[in-house]
């Protein structure tokens, strides 16, 4: 075998090891230093030390400890609770009123914290039962839980958008400003499906009780002020100050963190306990993303020095493709790997591939970047990997079969493929926001 066939015989191992269970990021180390090692002997380990001090030393990577710490503490200060509540008074004359409610809050909270397990976990565990005990169809709300809980991994400040930029050398702030519109027109999508789809099928969304529906205007204007006000207003300052080059977004991460504390002080949850698990979780999950990225630049540069990226290349140049046959090709590749892999993997080791062919493509990194976080939204919705609906399972009551969740989240993937479409057709919706702010 020639070097390039090794460097794809080691993906296609990779892609196997990790159908049978494996950890991921030991198995990209493994893969990186055993390959590696026939590559270019010990000097493999030369590179997996400057690989982890590249990671660690990394000024762009700081802000994801940062946002997820803020995350966190806002997640066990028992805030969303109170949002989705308050949401719901507000919106009860809509049709499908607790789904909408749930959309909102599942946005608001993503933005908030990115993690996509604990947004799922906390509305599986609040918003799902209230949403089954008033009458909604199992399928219709799973569906809801799961799609609105992956809105974080879109909405900035994405931590994959974070990774991206690291990964592609594009600035964070406009792949953040570029960012703002589609995620925002994916949420409005949703919610537009939810609402249509319980006007031509009331059974699927009852409304609710009379009882119910009479609430003074005063005490909705009061559920607001005390719970979706101080989220939002913290939540557009930090993303504000990092749009208006005020702050960088690890100084806006830090800040957030702070405003975090002082959310979760305001409304009396902030306990000794809570900050102790918050900070565990931080550091347990920076630490596993930090084994990702040393795992996953150390296989990617061992599968580059094969030849690997340049077989695939000149593969993808000789097919003489047009510039939306490249860009469909490439989305429909990332969208395949996102049933067996996490989107770290797909960002730092498959995304490098594509990168040297956006030039002659005439493809705007940052526009690339965009079509990638929308379409990783179906890595966390599309069975049988289908990790959001894993987490809602985890949760749900035992009556909930996991194949009505899979059922539930199908037209969510349909929505995603229909925002991606519009995106191809009107890249302004990326592109306007970058343009004016910073004359892209």
């Amino acid at each position: 075998m020639t070097d390039p066939q090794i460097g794809i015989m080691m993906m296609v191992l990779f892609i196997f090891t990790i159908l049978l269970g494996y950890p991921i990021a030991f198995t990209l180390l493994a893969m990186g230093l055993i390959f590696g090692f026939y590559a270019m002997g010990a000097n493999v380990f030369d590179l997996m030390v400057q690989n982890t001090f590249d990671v660690m030393a990394n000024d762009i990577l700081t802000a994801v400890p940062l946002f997820l710490f803020m995350g966190y503490v806002i997640e066990r200060a028992n805030i969303i609770d109170r949002l989705f509540f308050s949401i719901q008074v507000a919106a009860r004359r809509v049709p499908a009123s607790m789904a909408v409610a749930a959309l909102i809050t599942c946005a608001v909270f993503a933005t908030a914290t990115g993690i996509i397990g604990a947004v799922v976990t906390l509305m599986g565990l609040l918003a799902f039962p209230t949403m089954l005990k008033a009458g909604y169809d199992q399928r219709f709300a799973s569906g809801v839980i799961c799609a609105g809980g992956c809105l974080g991994i879109m909405i900035p400040p994405s931590i994959l958008l974070i990774v991206y930029s690291a990964t592609a050398g594009v600035s964070v702030v406009q792949l953040y400003a570029g960012a703002l519109f589609p995620g925002l027109m994916l949420a409005t999508m949703y919610i537009v499906y939810v609402i249509g789809r319980a006007l031509l099928n009331p059974k699927l969304a009852p409304k609710p009780k009379q009882e119910e529906m009479d609430v003074p205007i005063g005490q909705v204007l009061r559920l607001m002020a005390t719970s979706f006000f101080p989220l939002a207003v913290l939540i557009m300052c930090v993303l504000g100050a990092i749009l208006a080059g005020l702050a960088t977004p690890t100084e806006a991460a830090a800040v957030g963190s702070l405003g975090g504390l002082v959310l979760a002080a305001g409304y009396r949850a902030l306990s000794w306990e809570r900050l102790r698990e918050s900070v565990f979780l931080t550091a347990r999950t920076s630490a596993m993303v930090c084994y990702l990225f040393i795992g996953s630049w150390t296989f990617a540069s061992i599968f580059s020095y094969l030849g690997g990226h340049e077989l695939i290349e000149a593969w993808i140049l000789g097919a003489e493709l047009n510039r939306v046959q490249f860009l469909i090709l490439a989305q429909l590749i990332i969208f395949l790997l996102g049933w067996p892999l996490e989107w770290t993997e797909i960002i730092i080791i498959f995304v490098p591939i594509f990168l040297p062919l956006l030039e002659p493509f005439n493809v705007d990194p940052l526009f690339f970047g965009i079509l990638i976080a929308l379409n990783l939204q179906t890595s966390f919705l599309t069975p049988p990997m289908a990790m959001s609906a894993y987490y809602l399972k985890g949760v749900a009551p035992p009556n909930v079969e996991l194949m009505n969740i899979f059922r539930g989240v199908i037209p969510f993937v349909g929505i995603v493929i229909l925002a991606m479409v519009a995106l191809y057709v009107f890249p302004g919706v990326a592109l306007y926001l970058p343009e004016v702010m910073y004359g892209r």
